[in-house]
């Protein structure tokens, strides 16, 4: 086989094992094996740099640094979407698009989570991806081709035998939430700079103007639809779209869905918002699209929004307000942890007073005083953390954040060891309380011993009173010594 040749298969062969895992999470190879063949089309292009070409599998770890990003023209115009956030307000929509249909027709709505990433335009020509795109304000975005390259999720070749000529693939690049907190981990451990939130993660890396450094970062990809299509392809849905775009390997969402009525929605939207937490990704509600094609044609556009789908938002997951004090706890093994008190503000569907601010460390980093305006994030059921400072808010006098000397609980000192992020209290569990009642509350709990009925309350009582300084002590306590705390019966 010449190295043409072998260039070709080893290109098929890698663009199917990407495909297999980036998009259907189910790889056929172990990656070791995957390595094996990326590693022998770097060697032969590396020979032979001529045969190179724009849609090789190698194009995805990042070529040279860009001097900036050309602006882009959409051939239609990305259109931003009407909001909602009641079922009634949906109702609305609903009852004025079918004023708009004189036929008659029924309606069916597709419904899908609305990503909160970054949303991009890809044109493929003859199969061949050959420009990507942000939206931009949603006439003019920047070409940020050599970037998406790099994302395992993006088709770089298609090869069906039903491709329209030329076509513009919609979508949101997003990064998931386990991938951003192993990413912020290792910024945090390496004293690199951590992201402040996947959306902004996103946006960031898209823009870097060197293709190597997005590479790094952990990105990928959801369609939502088409743009356009030219020659060969004329879809009739939205529906239609989707699984078309699937069967041509593109990555789309497994929790898309069609309803007949807005009855279906409402529980669809209710199904969504109670799973939120578990998607594995930041979504900020679900669009809602009149399925039919010549039905949106019909609808049409109205000050740059669609007349024909709608965004229903849930509660937003990230807040401002102002930061009031800051508090030093300490934990079981000593960690003497910040945590902000702020004024109360409505985030993630409940009202957060305090947020963690992780160590001295983090403090620094944010460059965080008393007083400031800062971002807060609480996801799912993720302790709520302060992610940045609106600086230009910072009012006069702001005080710097200091370390204690000394355990706000027993008075020892507190110390940290080398270079290590976390400060500990010195004291110990014998000589402070703060330290002994953590560790016992995590010898009684779930994951330890899972004592029953034995609670943060009582244990707080049990070591105030000097009944409880050691996990033994459970052991010895009566029902005579019980029955006299407070809130406790015979």
């Amino acid at each position: 086989m010449n190295v043409e040749a072998r260039l070709e298969e080893l290109r098929a062969l890698i663009h199917h094992h990407n495909h297999r895992y980036h998009v259907l999470d189910d790889p056929e190879i172990a990656d070791v094996e995957y390595d094996a063949l990326f590693d022998e089309l770097l060697a032969l292009e590396a020979d032979h740099p001529e045969l190179v070409t724009s849609d090789s599998p190698s194009q995805r770890v990042g070529g040279a640094p860009l001097d900036g990003f050309r602006a882009i023209s959409h051939e239609r115009p990305m259109l931003s979407l009407e909001k909602c956030t009641t079922v009634e307000e949906l109702g609305d929509w609903l009852k004025r698009c079918q004023s708009r249909l004189d036929d008659g027709a029924p309606i069916t709505l597709a419904c899908e989570p609305k990503i909160d990433g970054v949303a991009v335009a890809l044109v493929y020509e003859q199969g061949t991806l050959t420009l990507a795109s942000t939206r931009g304000d949603g006439n003019t975005g920047e070409d940020i081709t050599a970037n998406v390259r790099t994302i395992g999720a993006v088709p770089l070749k298609l090869t069906a035998d039903n491709l329209p000529r030329r076509m513009e693939i919609r979508g949101e690049i997003y990064m998931p939430l386990a991938a951003f907190e192993r990413f912020n981990e290792k910024a945090r451990e390496s004293g690199g700079k951590a992201l402040i939130n996947p959306r902004n993660g996103a946006a960031g890396s898209l823009r870097q103007l060197d293709p190597k450094l997005t590479a790094e970062r952990p990105l990928t990809m959801f369609c939502y639809g088409l743009g356009w299509a030219e020659g060969g392809w004329a879809p009739r849905a939205h529906t239609e779209v989707m699984a078309q775009l699937e069967a041509w390997g593109f990555r789309v969402n497994a929790d898309a869905a069609a309803f007949a009525d807005i009855a279906g929605v409402e529980t669809y939207l209710e199904d969504l918002l109670a799973r939120r937490e578990r998607l594995g990704y930041d979504i900020d509600g679900v669009v809602i699209k009149v399925d039919s094609l010549a039905q949106q044609e019909a609808l049409g556009t109205v000050t740059r929004k669609p007349r024909w789908a709608i965004a229903y938002k849930y509660p937003a997951e990230e807040a401002t307000t102002r930061l009031l004090d800051v508090e030093f706890q300490v934990g079981r093994t000593g960690a003497v942890t910040p945590v902000a008190r702020l004024e109360p503000v409505f985030v993630g569907g409940v009202t957060v007073s305090n947020a963690t601010l992780h160590n001295m460390d983090e403090i620094t980093r944010l460059g965080i005083h008393i007083g400031d305006t800062v971002m807060v994030r609480r996801a799912g059921d993720v302790i709520p953390q302060v992610v940045k400072v609106v600086e230009g808010n910072r009012p006069a006098g702001a005080a710097a954040i200091t370390l204690p000397v000394s355990c706000p609980v027993c008075g020892s000192e507190i110390v940290r060891e080398g270079d290590e992020a976390v400060a500990r209290c010195s004291g110990g569990v014998l000589r402070c309380e703060a330290q002994r009642k953590e560790g016992l509350k995590h010898f009684a709990s779930r994951l330890a011993m899972d004592i029953e009925g034995v609670g943060d309350k009582l244990l707080e009582q049990l070591v105030e009173a000097e009944l409880v300084r050691d996990p033994s002590d459970l052991y010895r306590l009566d029902l005579e010594t019980l029955i006299g705390l407070e809130r406790m019966g015979k």
